[in-house]
């Protein structure tokens, strides 16, 4: 029991700590919007590259791994769809949902996996983080570029430069770069250790402090089905192809806490950006991670009960 309450505890403690500070202490928009930007573009891509070129890459199941998560995420994205046609949204609101059912708050998983599996899980946190963040990311740029653009003047180009453009993707690729050729420099390593240290408890005070209480009044019927989708069928998908595909226990692990995760909190930044339904996006953000208290736990519980 002692190392899961080591786990959840802290995520959980700084979510709601967060929340705290932001309504009563440091109200300034601005000083948060700073931290994210700080945790998104330096403090994340150094965790993902330093965690990364720590690891022996021929001895990871790359490929099972890969392949488990990538048709997960590809069903949660069917799921999302259907969803929404389901509820006859508008091209806006599918968006959140699609969203919604797909993306994942990662500082929250590196979080989870580093109390309970310590540095191995780090490290196949941030592979895991590489696998999910290009489909993703692909997936709702190209859902938005569909109602903006239309289907027909879509450019796979312009997709794959805002794929690439992600600080989290140049991270993932850096540390896979290092890791090709046997590690970072001495003094490097540390020095981007020491700066991933302070992306998850910083990233997770700023979750918190995003959170949109008043949002949660909104379609609670769809908001219902999302959380459904993104906290229940994705990850019981995950978990049903990495045991059919023979991954050994900690990165099926890991890469089932990664897609039990709630929704990124940076899904609100891009709805809005994008022209996307902000409210309904609010609204599942919020939701899914007062749900994740309960249904993250329950994953990691079923996974050792199976063996």
């Amino acid at each position: 029991m002692a190392p899961y309450l080591d786990a959840f505890v802290p995520a959980f403690g700084l979510l709601a700590l967060g929340a705290l500070l932001r309504r009563r202490l440091l109200r300034e928009e601005a000083l948060w919007a700073g931290i994210e930007r700080l945790v998104f573009w330096v403090l994340m891509p150094a965790l993902l590259a330093s965690a990364i070129a720590s690891v022996d890459l021929a001895a990871l199941p790359l490929g099972r791994m890969a392949v488990a998560i990538w048709l997960a995420l590809l069903g949660g994205t069917a799921a999302s769809l259907l969803l929404a046609r389901a509820f006859a949204l508008s091209h806006a609101s599918m968006t959140s949902v699609l969203q919604g059912g797909i993306r994942f708050n990662n500082l929250m998983g590196f979080a989870v996996v580093g109390g309970i599996y310590g540095a191995p899980g780090t490290a196949l946190g941030a592979v895991a983080t590489g696998l999910i963040v290009p489909m993703v990311q692909a997936v709702t740029v190209l859902a938005f570029a569909l109602g903006r653009d239309g289907a027909g003047r879509v450019s796979p180009l312009r997709v794959l430069g805002q794929v690439l453009a992600n600080p989290l993707i140049l991270g993932c690729l850096a540390g896979f770069a290092a890791a090709a050729l046997g590690g970072l420099p001495p003094g490097v390593q540390p020095l981007l250790r020491a700066l991933g240290q302070a992306a998850i408890a910083l990233g997770l005070l700023c979750v918190g402090a995003a959170l949109t209480w008043g949002a949660l009044r909104g379609r609670p019927g769809l908001q219902a089905a999302t959380c459904l989708v993104k906290l229940v069928v994705v990850p019981a998908m995950t978990l049903a192809l990495g045991r059919a595909l023979g991954l050994d226990p900690l990165p099926l692990a890991v890469a089932l806490v990664f897609m039990a995760l709630p929704t990124a909190t940076t899904s609100y930044v891009m709805t809005r950006a994008m022209g996307g339904d902000a409210p309904l996006m609010a609204a599942l953000i919020t939701t899914e991670h007062l749900l994740a208290m309960l249904t993250l736990p329950l994953w990691i519980a079923l996974l050792g009960a199976g063996g």
